[in-house]
């Protein structure tokens, strides 16, 4: 199921990002995403997405908040910003009481 979604979003994405011309990175993102393509026998073109992906189970609220905190943690760990909240498109915005774009539920 995960490989079917994976295909279908990226031959969409890879379209979407063809098509734009006003996209800055657009060149950039091509080449990478055909020479990801060309490196990996399972592929014919482009590579979108890791190859790998591993499951983890939910299993506490403790867990849960691990992976909450890793993710909004990745913006930092790249560079884009110096505090999670900071991030445009993060939830974590909410967990410091800032409405941000994402609808978030905090139980």
């Amino acid at each position: 199921m995960i490989g079917g979604f994976k295909s279908v979003i990226s031959r969409k994405l890879i379209a979407l990002i063809a098509g734009n011309k006003q996209e800055s990175r657009r060149e950039w993102l091509l080449n990478s995403s055909k020479k990801a393509g060309a490196a990996n026998s399972n592929n014919t073109t482009n590579q979108f997405w890791q190859q790998h992906n591993q499951q983890i189970e939910l299993w506490s609220p403790q867990v849960i908040q691990q992976k909450i905190d890793y993710i909004h943690h990745n913006p930092v760990e790249a560079g884009f910003v110096e505090n999670d909240y900071e991030y445009l498109h993060s939830s974590a915005k909410d967990y410091f009481n800032i409405k941000g774009l994402v609808k978030v539920i905090i139980d």
